[in-house]
């Protein structure tokens, strides 16, 4: 198959990088509503450990790396993609071709975000990047280190799209779904009315506990559900409650040791 002529796997690989770009800037106009802050932009600005500049060329370098690997993955599976195409799946297939793939991804993260952070050498030079941002914002969703980002995001993305056998034309949803999910989990607004929040306990406030040194320990769990959070013990409950000087603070309910 001649991939230059396949328009779904085109899209597939560059619909979710604009996705990323557009919503993440989204949420950056609407960082001027102080009363559904997680943080203040003071300590936005403070506590970060890592100039925007830079977040922004992680982030791209990680797009590119993505792309190149949805491309060598399209091409491994360019004839079931084209029969594929001649189908058309029902709705329940593609249901469950998306359930199959959170799980999928939120398997794989989970394990290897939790033993990045217990293994002290791997949190030390690879995934303390994406905790230098303290006080997470929407485009830094995706600053990792670059083995973090291909070994986490692509590879995971990869698995999902294969073990779910969905059809590139599905898969450019259920990435553009992901990244949009990702980016509302790093944004640091409690907006009301969010959507991601009425049908998901992994949400912006759940993330944000795991970015804050009392829950570096917990939270593991992204980008969906807080399932694996649950069985092994590793989940940190929260309250929302009113900050000093207006916005909000997502505060653990009880302190682990």
């Amino acid at each position: 198959m001649a991939l230059q002529y396949a328009s779904d796997e085109i899209l597939a690989i560059f619909v979710p990088i604009v996705v990323y770009w557009v919503y993440s800037g989204l949420y950056m106009m609407l960082g001027s509503l102080d009363q559904y802050r997680l943080h203040s932009r003071e300590d936005e600005e403070k506590k970060n450990l890592v100039p925007k500049r830079e977040v922004v060329k992680g982030v791209l370098f990680q797009q590119l790396v993505q792309a190149a690997v949805a491309f060598l993955v399209f091409m491994y599976t360019g004839q079931d993609s084209e029969a594929a195409r001649m189908r058309k799946p029902s709705l329940l297939t593609v249901l469950s071709q998306f359930f199959i793939g959170m799980f999928v991804i939120d398997t794989w993260q989970y394990f290897w975000h939790r033993y990045m952070h217990n293994n002290k050498f791997l949190y030390r030079h690879i995934h303390s990047w994406h905790h230098r941002l303290v006080v997470p914002y929407s485009f830094g969703s995706q600053y990792n280190h670059p083995i973090e980002g291909l070994l986490l995001d692509t590879i995971g993305g990869a698995l999902a799209f294969l073990i779910s056998g969905m059809s590139p034309r599905t898969s450019i949803y259920f990435f553009s779904f992901s990244t949009i999910k990702g980016i509302d989990d790093h944004c640091g607004l409690w907006l009301p009315g969010n959507v991601f929040h009425l049908f998901f306990w992994n949400n912006t406030a759940y993330h944000d506990v795991h970015h804050q040194l009392y829950g570096n320990k917990y939270n593991f769990s992204q980008p969906f559900f807080i399932t694996w959070d649950k069985i092994l013990g590793t989940h940190l409950p929260y309250t929302l409650i009113k900050r000093d000087g207006g916005g909000l603070e997502a505060r653990p309910i009880k302190q682990k040791s």
